[in-house]
């Protein structure tokens, strides 16, 4: 619970590939809070431009990330997870601007790490050419930011045990 009582909202942050739908989706059901994937709000243009190989710009960010917010919204009597890549500080503040409840858990992986589950992945638009853009612009979180920073070097189930624990919910 956040310090007002009220529950927790998670945000599940960091590049492609850093598996940040796994790692929601476990702590989702180990909590049994409601669950969105950050992708689906994205527009179709958006879409469009990162399977085309463009990176996103800050513009077509906001109204991306003021959509999670809404969502985020919609769930403030209960608990809440949610995949946002949130690679800057920027954008974590939207995403925590009047929602005193938001934690973050960044997902840390090397480039070593990401390369190879992004060549793997079949059926998602983000091509694995958009990674050194995502990991350029990446901002870690920093220690004034609420949440933390989990490394992904182990196996799923013990980054979600890591990440439950880290915002502890463990």
């Amino acid at each position: 619970m956040g310090v007002d009582e009220r529950p927790m909202h998670i945000v599940v942050m960091g590049v492609s590939g850093s598996g940040k739908t796994t790692v929601a989706e476990g702590v989702a059901a180990a909590t049994g809070w409601d669950f969105a994937e950050g992708d689906s709000f994205h527009s179709q243009a958006n879409v469009a431009k990162m399977a085309a190989g463009t990176p996103l710009t800050d513009d077509d960010r906001w109204p991306w990330l003021r959509a999670i917010g809404a969502w985020l919204d919609e769930h403030d009597a209960r608990g809440a997870v949610v995949t946002c890549s949130a690679l800057k500080r920027a954008y974590r503040d939207l995403l925590r601007d009047g929602r005193p409840t938001v934690r973050f858990c960044e997902l840390d992986a090397d480039e070593d790490v990401l390369a190879p589950r992004l060549a793997a992945r079949t059926g998602h638009y983000m091509p694995a050419s958009l990674l050194p853009s995502q990991l350029a612009t990446l901002e870690p979180l920093q220690p004034d930011e609420p949440g933390v920073r989990i490394t992904v070097a182990e196996t799923p189930e013990q980054v979600v045990q890591n990440a439950l624990r880290g915002l502890g919910l463990r």
